[in-house]
C-alpha cells in the first residue's frame, strides 16, 4: 500500500509565512494561523512544503488504505487560501451559505482573500470540522 507523500517536517511555519511574496496572502496566512491556533490550542507544523497543520488524524478506509493527516490545516497557495475542511459537520450547509465569497470541493474550501468572507463564520466552520475530525 502506498504511503502518504505529505508528512510533517521540521521546517519553520513562521519562516514559511514570512517568505510568501504576496503581501495580502502573507497577512491572510498570519490571520489563519492565529485562528487555527485559537481553535485547536495546538502548535502548527509544516506538512510537506506548503501545508500548515495542527495535530494529527489517523484514517482507515474499508479498502485498506490508511494514513495520517493533519487534524486541521490550511495552505496559503498562490491562487487562493486553501482550508482543509469538509462539509459533514452539523450545520455545514447554513454556515457555508453565510461565509461569503468562496469555492468548495469535497474536502477543501478555497478563498481568494479573507476580506471576502465573514471571519466569525470561518472560525465556526474550522471549529466544527476540527471537533468532528478529532471525535471520529
Amino acid at each position: 500500500m502506498a504511503e502518504n507523500k505529505t508528512r510533517p517536517t521540521s521546517a519553520s511555519v513562521d519562516e514559511f509565512i514570512a517568505a510568501i511574496d504576496n503581501k495580502r496572502r502573507r497577512a491572510d496566512a498570519q490571520t489563519a494561523l492565529t485562528l487555527y491556533k485559537d481553535v485547536t490550542g495546538l502548535k502548527p507544523v509544516m506538512w510537506g512544503p506548503s501545508i500548515i497543520g495542527f495535530g494529527t488524524h489517523h484514517y482507515a478506509y474499508d479498502s485498506g488504505r490508511e494514513g495520517t493527516v493533519p487534524a486541521a490545516g490550511f495552505s496559503p497557495r498562490k491562487s487562493n487560501m486553501t482550508f482543509y475542511v469538509g462539509d459533514k459537520f452539523r450545520g455545514a450547509e447554513s454556515l457555508f451559505k453565510k461565509l461569503g465569497k468562496h469555492k468548495k470541493s469535497t474536502a477543501c474550501l478555497y478563498i481568494n482573500k479573507l476580506d471576502d468572507v465573514d471571519l466569525d463564520v470561518l472560525r465556526e466552520i474550522v471549529t466544527r470540522e476540527y471537533k468532528a475530525t478529532i471525535q471520529s
